[in-house]
């Protein structure tokens, strides 16, 4: 029994050492592991970022530009030719805003969901304002008609049109990505 105790100390005094070994060196190799994971993330999050900035920052502009195209200012005088009755001029009027809209679409993937959802409500608004001046007109009226009631509406309108109230979301949602980054 004797000689069996001392081989098995033997034994003991070389495999827990060796054990002590493996379990420091599987920590060690572990944690560098997980180190240089984290390394290569974040790195990648770094080349990420370089190529999505941009990207949002640029359908930021085309919303931007997309709110004043349609806004009742520009879009009323750069669409009214003189041959044109109500009915044309209000279709016109629809065709643009609607076009102008289809060619941004792409640009929600790129922005928040409140920002695509302000920039579809003042769509839908500004359809709405011309509709809704235009059924107060003959549409056989010459479109100069429909025009100084859609003027006379937006410079006596109370408040901030709401191209500009989304121009003023747009605007601060990309500062915040330029100060914050596309988490924000």
């Amino acid at each position: 029994m004797n000689d069996f105790l001392n081989v098995f100390l033997e034994i003991l005094k070389y495999t827990v050492p060796s054990l002590i070994v493996l379990m420091i060196t599987y920590m060690i190799v572990s944690k560098f592991l997980t180190e240089q994971t984290t390394r290569r993330q974040l790195a990648l999050f770094h080349e990420t970022q370089n190529i999505t900035i941009p990207l949002r920052l640029q359908a930021y502009e085309r919303l931007a530009l997309y709110m004043e195209r349609i806004s009742p200012r520009n879009l009323l005088n750069r669409v009214y030719q003189k041959d044109m009755n109500v009915a044309v001029y209000e279709a016109v009027l629809i065709q643009t805003i609607k076009g102008e809209f289809e060619h941004n679409l792409a640009q929600q993937i790129y922005v928040s969901r409140g920002v695509w959802e302000t920039v579809r409500g003042v769509k839908e608004q500004e359809i709405n304002i011309v509709n809704t001046m235009a059924r107060r007109l003959n549409p056989e009226a010459p479109a100069k008609e429909l025009h100084a009631v859609l003027m006379d509406y937006v410079l006596t309108v109370e408040g901030e049109q709401p191209t500009e109230v989304a121009l003023q979301i747009i605007t601060d949602e990309s500062r915040r990505i330029l100060t914050h980054g596309p988490q924000a």
